[in-house]
C-alpha cells in the first residue's frame, strides 16, 4: 500500500513537471513571436519617420526645363522660432475686445468650446482602422480665422476655418482642409 501511494505521488509529480515544462516552452515561443512582431513594427516606424534622403528618391520626370541654380547659395537664417510659435494662435487685445463687443465673455475659450461641439459637421474625413476623426488642437488665429489639427490616431490633417460672431452666436465655415 505504501509503495502504491509512493508511485502515485511520483507519477503525479512527474506529470506536473512535464506540464509545467510544456507551458514554459509554449510561453517562450509566444514571447519570441511577440518580440519578432515588435521588432518588425519598430522597423516600420523607423522607416516611416526617418526622412528619405534626396539622392535615394527616383528622379522626377518633368516637362519643364531644369532651372539654373546659382553657383553660390547664401544660407538663410530663419527667424527666432520660439517666439513665433508662441504667437501663433493667440488673440491680440484688439481681437479680444472686438469679440467681447460681439457677445463673447471669454473669446478664446468660447470659440474653442464651440468648435469642439460643432466639429462633427465640419470634419468630412472619416476615421480609418476603427478610429474616429476628432479635433485635437485649435489655434484661434485672429478675430475671423482659426486653424485646427484633427486625427483619428492613424491619419490626420489641418482645417482652416472662418468664423463669425453675432450676438454671442458663433458660425463656422470651412475654408480649406489638408490631410497629412
Amino acid at each position: 500500500m505504501k509503495n502504491t501511494l509512493l508511485l502515485i505521488i511520483i507519477a503525479f509529480l512527474l506529470f506536473l513537471a512535464i506540464f509545467f515544462y510544456w507551458r514554459n516552452s509554449q510561453a517562450e515561443s509566444q514571447l519570441a513571436a511577440a518580440n519578432e512582431k515588435i521588432t518588425s513594427l519598430e522597423q516600420q516606424v523607423r522607416r516611416f519617420t526617418q526622412p528619405t534622403p534626396m539622392d535615394s528618391l527616383p528622379p522626377k520626370q518633368s516637362e519643364q526645363p531644369a532651372l539654373q541654380t546659382p553657383e553660390k547659395v547664401e544660407p538663410v537664417t530663419p527667424p527666432e522660432s520660439t517666439s513665433f510659435e508662441e504667437e501663433i494662435g493667440t488673440l491680440t487685445e484688439g481681437d479680444i475686445q472686438r469679440l467681447k463687443r460681439k457677445g463673447l465673455k471669454n473669446p478664446e475659450a468660447d470659440l474653442m468650446n464651440d468648435l469642439m461641439r460643432k466639429q462633427k459637421s465640419l470634419l468630412t474625413a472619416t476615421g480609418s482602422m476603427g478610429g474616429t476623426m476628432a479635433i485635437r488642437d485649435i489655434r484661434i488665429l485672429n478675430d475671423r480665422h482659426a486653424m485646427a489639427y484633427f486625427e483619428d490616431g492613424h491619419n490626420g490633417g489641418y482645417l482652416l476655418l472662418k468664423y463669425t460672431v453675432n450676438n454671442g452666436t458663433i458660425s463656422w465655415t470651412r475654408l480649406d482642409s489638408s490631410a497629412l
